[in-house]
């Protein structure tokens, strides 16, 4: 069995599941149906995908856009590694608060908010949250309400090989995410020219590889937040920020909190309520 869902909550407006995929490049590709508006936040790996007539490679950080009766179809076709997704389901009701809502986009490029709050989500999910759970699940939509209006841009699909090194190029950046590096050092593990490979990763993953360097560092540090007790300063250390106010300011833009009234916010020792039924 190659995909293992695992619920962490169900309430009135959300479902939350946590998806292990181990598909590799043999594994056959499925076409699938979305049952539900969704958002699903790659956490871990990559995948590609295709919506509709368009095909997208998903990396840390990307979002699986979701709605009714819309056909997908994902393979392992650069990576044998498989992937983790977050996937979170929208009740109707909550869907109607954003009758405007880009949810035919098929996917989100990796955004310097969307993976912050999808920790949170996690986190409150984790805890058995509901009240907190549907709070971070409704800003993520609502961010998403916003976002998603500005994804639908022309652009040249990426032939095979230029999609393969932008997804490799992605990884070997996620691995180097504590570290400085530079534009050149990427363009040579990638065989590219610093200029031909701005061009190719930007256009394969919607995003330029310093812009994803800190979606990385910031998923990062949302993580360390909520899952260990290390001081904000090593927090952002071990993110790959060298300048703690640099971090503070940055984590504050994409979160709209600052990194300790996000570790309040994700720390189980706030919630005074009684656990919620799991699914």
């Amino acid at each position: 069995m190659t995909l293992t869902a695992t619920p962490l909550l169900r309430t009135d407006l959300v479902r939350v599941t946590d998806v292990l995929c181990a598909a590799g490049p043999d594994s056959p590709s499925v076409v699938e149906h979305h049952t539900h508006h969704s958002l699903a936040f790659v956490r871990a790996g990559s995948f590609a995908c295709r919506c509709g007539r368009e095909d997208f490679d998903m990396v840390r950080g990307s979002v699986l856009v979701g709605s009714p009766g819309r056909e997908f179809t994902c393979s392992h076709i650069h990576r044998p590694h498989g992937d983790r997704c977050l996937s979170v389901q929208i009740a109707p009701t909550a869907v109607d608060m954003l009758g405007g809502a880009e949810w035919g986009i098929g996917t989100l490029a990796p955004t310097a908010e969307m993976p912050v709050l999808a920790r949170l989500i996690e986190a409150r999910a984790r805890q058995r949250h509901r009240l907190g759970l549907e709070e971070a699940a409704l800003l993520a939509v609502a961010r998403f309400g916003q976002l998603g209006r500005r994804a639908r841009s022309a652009r040249r699909a990426p032939n095979p090989r230029e999609r393969r090194l932008a997804v490799s190029a992605a990884l070997w950046l996620e691995a180097q995410a504590g570290e400085e590096t530079s534009l050149g050092e990427a363009a040579a593990q990638a065989g590219l020219s610093p200029f031909h490979f701005l061009r190719v990763f930007s256009r394969t993953l919607g995003v330029t590889p310093h812009q994803y360097l800190l979606r990385v560092r910031l998923d990062r540090a949302a993580r360390l937040l909520g899952e260990t007790e290390l001081p904000v300063t090593e927090v952002a250390f071990e993110a790959g920020y060298a300048d703690l106010s640099n971090f503070v300011r940055a984590f504050g833009r994409a979160a709209g909190m600052s990194p300790r009234a996000f570790r309040r916010s994700a720390d189980r020792k706030n919630f005074q309520v009684s656990p919620a039924r799991a699914i």
